[in-house]
């Protein structure tokens, strides 16, 4: 396993190489170094700005391959956002690194994550966070469909649903509070009131008794977060998902 000395050591590394790397005009400290919340199990998270006349993918090869012969990657895979691309590789140490490439003039901060400048000139915050309206949809989305599927004995998919909404009603009660809503990153800051009501709609056995029982605390914990966020969808929701989830 890696130590926070390593990690250290393999971030100054990268950030000296950017500095001499022609095509990399800016670089910036993300993730939880950039919030100043690191602790023994953070990943190292840069994001760089590419010149103009180079392509993303032209520095995400050489890059690659300096991981690979230079750092000891084991592998690594990719997530786009807009001209972003991150690659994420695995050290042989278990130490995660993620790093992200875009254009110059796309060289800024992304939703609401942390963001700090180490060298260049960063464009001003674009709008990243998911809207309130997509993510209610997601959420009577999954919780129809978590009742289709414990209807047709299809159990492990009800699950998956009922996680999912889980997961909406945490990110829409972190918007609302101003946390962070990728990847559950601010529900851990959510006061109990709110969290309190999702706790109820665990999934502890995967049988459709228990399934229906959270799936209605899960439709409940909905509900007591649209009278938060947007109190004026709860009339329209509130009889027809109540009916889905069988509850009363």
């Amino acid at each position: 396993m890696f130590t926070v000395d390593r990690r250290r050591h393999v971030r100054t590394r990268l950030l000296e190489r950017a500095r001499e790397d022609e095509r990399i005009v800016g670089a910036a400290l993300t993730g939880s170094a950039a919030r100043d919340a690191e602790d023994r199990w953070s990943d190292v998270d840069l994001f760089f700005g590419v010149a103009d006349g180079v392509t993303v993918e032209e520095a995400l090869s050489d890059w690659s391959a300096f991981a690979y012969r230079e750092l000891g990657a084991i592998h690594h895979f990719d997530l786009h956002a807009g001209p972003a691309t991150y690659r994420a590789f695995l050290l042989g140490e278990l130490l995660e690194i993620d790093l992200g490439f875009t254009p110059a003039a796309a060289f800024g901060p992304l939703g609401s994550g942390g963001f700090r400048v180490v060298f260049g000139d960063a464009v001003e915050r674009r709008q990243g966070e998911t809207a309130p309206g997509h993510l209610i949809g997601l959420a009577w989305h999954h919780v129809l469909h978590a009742r289709i599927s414990i209807e047709r004995g299809a159990l492990w998919q009800a699950e998956y649903w009922i996680s999912g909404i889980r997961d909406h009603i945490l990110a829409l009660a972190c918007l609302r509070l101003g946390h962070p809503t990728a990847h559950a990153k601010g529900a851990d800051r959510l006061p109990h009131d709110v969290t309190g009501p999702v706790r109820e709609a665990l999934v502890h056995t995967l049988d459709a008794g228990e399934l229906s029982r959270a799936l209605g605390a899960a439709t409940r914990a909905l509900l007591r977060e649209l009278r938060e966020t947007d109190s004026g969808i709860v009339e329209t929701l509130e009889k027809p998902l109540l009916d889905l989830a069988a509850v009363s």
